[in-house]
């Protein structure tokens, strides 16, 4: 996890040029655009604040392990831009990061959602934005680099030492120090996905509680969670509430991990807290 953070700050956005973030901080993104690298999709209404002509460019983002990550940047020609990071087991085009894009675009901002591994002008980074996994991603950098002053997480884990038998099965140690991998599989034996004992060992090591107590004051944190949550109990946020300096928090009752029934009300909660954030700076 924390291996994750610093590749998150070391991303490399790319249309018709390559340029390191390592040279940049998260704030200021240079990143260019063509026409080229539009998708067919494009969305166009009568260009205002909350109806902006809407294009989403795929955006590919090379990584010091010579893997191309692929991104979605929605612009809308705002000078701010909101980044998302999705969960475990989950992509770009999970329901909850584009309903979050959409809600955003409608505001007049844009966004950039992208797929971690395995799964021009200078730009205005905002905030940063992350669910499940990715929420202990946006943290843990927020706790490392000081040049984001706007992080929501959305029903991040705080104990990362729990959860892990329910995925990995009983005696996961013994296996993952015997074949260096865990395999999990499903009820027909294929494989779902392949856990290394080195991405293991560096959720085990990774102490939310302390790198949350290094976020600086200036940095608004908003935690969102459903209280019915049945991956990452509800309790996990209220521990973020009680050591993250400058913190918010919404329970949103009824909802589940994914928020099924409840991604109104999640967008709602998320754009009116970054629209009063970004009002601030």
């Amino acid at each position: 996890m924390e291996t994750l953070a610093c590749n998150f700050h070391s991303f490399y956005l790319s249309n018709t040029q390559t340029v390191s973030l390592l040279k940049f901080p998260l704030h200021q993104v240079p990143c260019s655009s063509s026409s080229a690298s539009a998708l067919s999709l494009r969305m166009t209404h009568p260009h205002s604040a909350r109806n902006p002509v809407i294009e989403q460019q795929r955006v590919i983002i090379p990584n010091k392990h010579g893997e191309r990550l692929v991104g979605l940047l929605h612009e809308t020609g705002s000078k701010e831009i909101v980044v998302l990071c999705h969960g475990f087991r989950s992509t770009k085009a999970d329901r909850t990061i584009v309903n979050l894009a959409v809600a955003l675009e409608t505001e007049g901002i844009s966004a950039f959602r992208f797929d971690f591994a395995g799964n021009g002008a200078n730009r205005m980074v905002s905030a940063i934005l992350g669910h499940s996994k990715g929420g202990n991603v946006v943290l843990l950098y927020a706790s490392k680099y000081h040049d984001i002053h706007t992080v929501v997480n959305v029903s991040g884990r705080y104990d990362l030492k729990k959860g892990i038998e329910e995925r990995l099965g009983k005696h996961f140690m013994n296996r993952i120090n015997t074949d260096g991998f865990v395999d999990v599989k499903n009820k027909t034996g294929s494989v779902l996905f392949r856990v290394s004992k080195e991405s293991l060992m560096d959720r085990l090591s990774t102490d939310m509680h302390e790198a949350c107590l290094k976020i600086p004051r200036e940095c608004r944190v908003l935690t969102v969670h459903g209280s019915a949550d049945e991956i990452i109990p509800v309790e996990d946020a209220l521990e973020f509430a009680k050591i993250v300096p400058n913190h918010q928090l919404h329970i949103v009752e009824g909802a589940d991990h994914i928020y099924t029934c409840h991604q109104t009300e999640l967008a709602s909660v998320v754009l009116s807290y970054l629209k009063a954030a970004l009002q601030q700076d």
